[in-house]
């Protein structure tokens, strides 16, 4: 199992000298990965008045800071992005940490606020057809090979894209989604990994390890192709190193490949760097 810090790309962490430092804590340390939300208001009334970075130049900054830890979102909402805008991101970011990104996607939200605000589609159909259009132009692109495209909602004529992504064929997709909802799901297991939430375990609230496993099986049931798949869980453990392996242990058995370190929510000090720091500086859970 490895292990990441998830911080949101707001409050403190809107800037990226702070994420930078918080990059370099967590690799000393011995994290694996450093993953940032992608909002660029997330809920309006209760972040009114934060201040916000755009994730990739905090990325960028972290990159910049560190030289093994895994870098991406959690997750970049593709249906509000210009695909060819984020593929230039993303390989950009590739390119300057070494083959470090994981690109993580889904639809995102709140969708009232983060698409509704700007006049973009909020009907979930269209997001979902959104979504799974951009993925398919997104790796297209990372190859650095021609594209030319008709679909529903994007046309490219002719188009390449270099440089391509360091890591190839691309950086490994992962998907996220609610449990039990089954479409996200489905959608994952068409790439290399789930980021799953649980509608029973809210973000920074530790998941049941049966439904954990119920999870896996149903990726694994439509599962094409025998490539690695990640399943990525989290929630906030304490600082003790064997009182989080407790912890994480039950999911890393039921099948997690990664434990995704996240305060709660509805928590103090989400967004704050002073409690993140310090549970960084304790270290991952004990193997």
């Amino acid at each position: 199992m490895r292990y990441s810090i998830n911080i949101p790309n707001f409050g403190d962490f809107a800037d990226p000298r702070t994420v930078a430092r918080v990059a370099a804590a967590a690799e000393e340390a011995g994290w694996d990965g450093l993953f940032v939300w992608d909002h660029v208001v997330h809920d309006k009334a209760a972040q009114r008045g934060k201040h916000f970075g755009d994730p990739w130049m905090l990325l960028t900054a972290a990159a910049l800071a560190t030289s093994r830890i895994r870098l991406g979102t959690l997750v970049t909402p593709v249906p509000r992005r210009r695909p060819h805008q984020l593929a230039r991101q993303v390989a950009t970011l590739d390119s300057l940490s070494g083959g470090r990104v994981v690109f993580a996607a889904g639809l995102g939200g709140p969708v009232a606020d983060e698409y509704g605000s700007f006049g973009e589609p909020t009907e979930p159909r269209v997001l979902a057809e959104l979504l799974d259009e951009g993925l398919d132009l997104l790796a297209r692109y990372w190859s650095g090979r021609p594209v030319t495209h008709r679909g529903r909602h994007h046309e490219v004529h002719d188009v390449t894209l270099l440089p391509a992504t360091v890591q190839r064929p691309r950086p490994p997709v992962w998907i996220g989604g609610f449990w039990p909802n089954r479409p996200p799901m489905r959608r994952a297991a068409r790439w290399d990994g789930a980021v799953p939430l649980f509608e029973s375990a809210r973000h920074g609230a530790v998941p049941d390890a049966a439904e954990v496993r119920e999870l896996l099986a149903y990726v694994r049931e439509h599962r094409e192709g025998e490539g690695p798949f990640d399943l990525v869980v989290g929630g906030a453990t304490p600082a003790d190193p064997d009182a989080a392996r407790d912890i994480v242990a039950p999911l890393r058995d039921a099948g997690a490949t990664w434990w995704d370190e996240r305060r709660l929510q509805t928590g103090p000090g989400l967004d704050r760097l002073a409690p993140v720091l310090r549970r960084i500086e304790a270290g991952p859970p004990a193997p």
